[in-house]
C-alpha cells in the first residue's frame, strides 16, 4: 500500500483538508459537468475504473441468461421465473452481506466476492460451449452469481465513504452511477452487436475476464478493517436486526429509503412499456417504440450524470432528495398524458435525470449519516430496496395497466409519487432538515 493510498483514508465527515477538497471552485463551462475530484483520489480511481469495464461486462451476462433461457425453453415464463432464481438469493445475501461488511476487512470481502463472480462467469462460458443446454443449472447459477452479488454491493459502495472525504460523497456518488447508467445502455446494445458475431458462449467469457480487472483493482485497495478498537462481531441474525433498529431509530435514513420506495414502486412503469408500444405509439412501429421507451430512463440518468456538477456540490442533501423524487414523479406522470412517442421518450429522460439526482443524494445520505461500523449494513437493505421496489412495481403497474389501462395507471402513479412524497417531507422534517 503506497502514502498516497493510505492518505486518502479518511472517515465519513473528514478530509477537508485533502488536496481534492481545498481545489479552486470551477467557474464558466467546468462548473456544469461531471465534478471529478474523487477521481484525484488513487485508492477511488482504480475502484471507479475497473466499474467501467464490469458495467458492460455484467450487461453482457444479463442478456446472455434470459436468451439461453429461451433459446432452450421457447417460453417467456421461464425466462420470468430464471429472474425469480436471481432476486431471491441476492436479496438474503444482500442483508446478510451487509452484516459480514461490517465485521471484516472490507477489502478482503471484496476479494472473494469479486473472485466468486468471475468463477460463475467461466462457469456459465463453460455449460454453453459444451451445449449442456440445462435450465436448471442455468438457473443454479444464475443463483450463485446473484448471492456473491449480494454479499459484494454492499461492502463496495460502503468502502466509498472511507475512500473519498464527506464532502464528495456526493461527486462520486455521481461517478459510479453515471457508469453503471452507461453500462444500462451499452451493455445490451453492444450484446445484440456481438451474438451474431462471435456467438453467446462468449459474452460469459468477456465477463469473466473483465471481472479480472475488478479482482486487480481491489487487490491495490488499502485495507480496509473495521473502525474502532470495540470486540469482534458475528454476522448473524442479530446484526441484521440491529442494522433495521438502526434504521428506525435514525429518521433520515427511514426518510431516504422510503423516498426510493415510493418513487420505484408508485412510479416505474416499465411493465406498461409492451402495451403502450403495441397501443398507444403502434403507428410509430412498435419494436422502434419498445426500444426508445426502455432507453429513455437510462439515456437520461447518463446525461444526468455528464452534467452532475450542476448538482452534485450542494449540501442541502434532504432537499435534494425531496425533489428529485417530486421531479421524478412529475416526469412519469406527463409520460403517462403523452400521445406523443418522442416527447413521452423526453418525459422519460427528464426522469432518468430525477432518478440520477435522487440516486445520488440519497447514496450520500446513508454514507454520511450512518457511521461506520452500520455502513455495510445499510448498504445491504439499499440493495434489497434497489432491487426489490421495480420488481414490485411491475406488479402494481401491470394490475393497474389492465383495470384503469395503461396511460391512465403511468400518469397516476406519478401523481401519487409527488403526493406521497410531499406529505412525508411535511410530516417528518428530518429529511428536509439534512444537510452536510
Amino acid at each position: 500500500m503506497d502514502t498516497s493510498e493510505s492518505s486518502a483514508e479518511p472517515d465519513a465527515g473528514t478530509g477537508t483538508d485533502s488536496p481534492a477538497a481545498q481545489a479552486p471552485p470551477r467557474r464558466g463551462r467546468r462548473r456544469w459537468a461531471m465534478d471529478t475530484r474523487p477521481l484525484r483520489i488513487p485508492a477511488y480511481r482504480r475502484l471507479w475504473s475497473s466499474t467501467i469495464v464490469t458495467a458492460v461486462g455484467s450487461q453482457l451476462t444479463a442478456v446472455a441468461v434470459p436468451k439461453q433461457i429461451y433459446d432452450i425453453t421457447h417460453s417467456s415464463a421461464w425466462v420470468g421465473y430464471a429472474g425469480l432464481a436471481g432476486l431471491v438469493p441476492m436479496v438474503v445475501f444482500a442483508l446478510w452481506g451487509g452484516a459480514v461488511a461490517d465485521t471484516v476487512d472490507r477489502r478482503k470481502l471484496l476479494l472473494v466476492t469479486n473472485s466468486g463472480i468471475a468463477v460463475t462467469s467461466v462457469l456459465f462460458w463453460t455449460q454453453a460451449v459444451t451445449g449442456l443446454d440445462s435450465v436448471v443449472v442455468l438457473m443454479l447459477l444464475l443463483a450463485v452469481q446473484q448471492a456473491f452479488f449480494g454479499l459484494n454491493s454492499p461492502a463496495r459502495t460502503a468502502s466509498i465513504a472511507r475512500l473519498v472525504p464527506a464532502e464528495q460523497l456526493a461527486a462520486a456518488g455521481a461517478l459510479g452511477s453515471t457508469v453503471m447508467q452507461t453500462g444500462l445502455v451499452a451493455g445490451p446494445l453492444l450484446a445484440g452487436a456481438l451474438i451474431p458475431v462471435i456467438g453467446l458462449p462468449e459474452l460469459y467469457l468477456i465477463d469473466a475476464l473483465a471481472l479480472c480487472v475488478t479482482v486487480w483493482a481491489v487487490f491495490r485497495l488499502p485495507a480496509l478493517p473495521p473502525l474502532g478498537d470495540g470486540p469482534a462481531r458475528r454476522a448473524g441474525v442479530r446484526e441484521i436486526a440491529a442494522g433495521f433498529r438502526y434504521i428506525s431509530g435514525h429518521k433520515v435514513l427511514l426518510l431516504s429509503f422510503l423516498a426510493d420506495i415510493v418513487a420505484m414502486v408508485f412510479g416505474m412503469p416499465r411493465a406498461l412499456f409492451p402495451q403502450l408500444a403495441a397501443q398507444t405509439y403502434g403507428s410509430y412501429g412498435e419494436g422502434l417504440a419498445l426500444g426508445v421507451l426502455f432507453a429513455g430512463i437510462p439515456v437520461g440518468a447518463v446525461l444526468g450524470g455528464l452534467f452532475s456538477g450542476v448538482f452534485s456540490r450542494a449540501r442541502r442533501h434532504g432537499w435534494m432528495v425531496i425533489g428529485a423524487v417530486v421531479g421524478w414523479g412529475v416526469a412519469v406522470a406527463g409520460f403517462g398524458l403523452s400521445g406523443n412517442l418522442w416527447l413521452a421518450v423526453a418525459f422519460l429522460a427528464a426522469a432518468g435525470v430525477a432518478d440520477m439526482v435522487s440516486m445520488v443524494f440519497r447514496g450520500a445520505i446513508l454514507l454520511s449519516a450512518a457511521t461506520d461500523e452500520m455502513r455495510g449494513r445499510m448498504q445491504g437493505v439499499f440493495t434489497v430496496v434497489v432491487a426489490g421496489g421495480p420488481r414490485l412495481a411491475d406488479v402494481l403497474h401491470g394490475t393497474a395497466g389492465s383495470v384503469f389501462g395503461p396511460r391512465a395507471a403511468v400518469a397516476g402513479g406519478g401523481a401519487l409519487v409527488v403526493a406521497v412524497m410531499l406529505g412525508l417531507a411535511a410530516a417528518v422534517p428530518a429529511l428536509r432538515r439534512y444537510r452536510i
